[in-house]
């Protein structure tokens, strides 16, 4: 399994600043807890895919 950054870095900035200021916390969820803290659960329990923000991709090796 790999984890990589979505390719475009002005959506990484714009995501990454979001998260800041979310407190690490998903900037796509409305709940703050620790199932949505950045990398969230349903993104590191998923066997490959895109995070709801699109910041990460996972991808089988």
């Amino acid at each position: 399994m790999t984890i990589k950054l979505t390719p475009d870095k002005e959506h990484v900035k714009e995501i990454r600043e979001k998260i800041k200021a979310n407190d690490g916390y998903c900037p796509c969820s409305i709940t703050k807890n620790k199932d949505t803290k950045c990398m969230c659960k349903a993104f590191l329990e998923m066997d490959e895919g895109t995070c709801h923000c699109g910041l990460y991709i996972k991808t089988k090796d």
